[in-house]
């Protein structure tokens, strides 16, 4: 973890999301439908914030019998900082009670 931490609109985009139940473990998918984001741009995303030590990945087994295991993840310690600091301000808002796009 010695290398910066870079972040982008995208990456702020999915902390803001991750900020609204920091505690909870989310599936690619799932992030993919409430980001707007695309898998090409998601999953390396996530990658790399898990690189990062921003994000903790496992695998869960799903909800249905006979559907495979999930990668998910959530935010560390760290990355709940980091994502408090750099999230995006509309998902920011929603993180501190109010919703995105109130007005105040």
């Amino acid at each position: 973890m010695g290398r910066k931490i870079l972040h982008s609109k995208q990456t702020d985009q999915l902390l803001g999301i991750l900020l609204k139940d920091p505690l909870a473990w989310h599936h690619g998918y799932a992030l993919m439908k409430l980001t707007g984001l695309q898998s090409g741009t998601l999953y390396p995303v996530l990658l790399r914030l898990s690189d990062q030590g921003l994000l903790e990945a496992g695998w869960r087994e799903a909800d249905k019998p006979g559907k495979p295991p999930r990668h998910v993840y959530r935010l560390t310690p760290n990355g709940l900082a980091f994502a408090r600091e750099h999230a995006h301000p509309k998902a920011k808002s929603v993180s501190t009670g109010k919703w995105a796009g109130a007005k105040a």
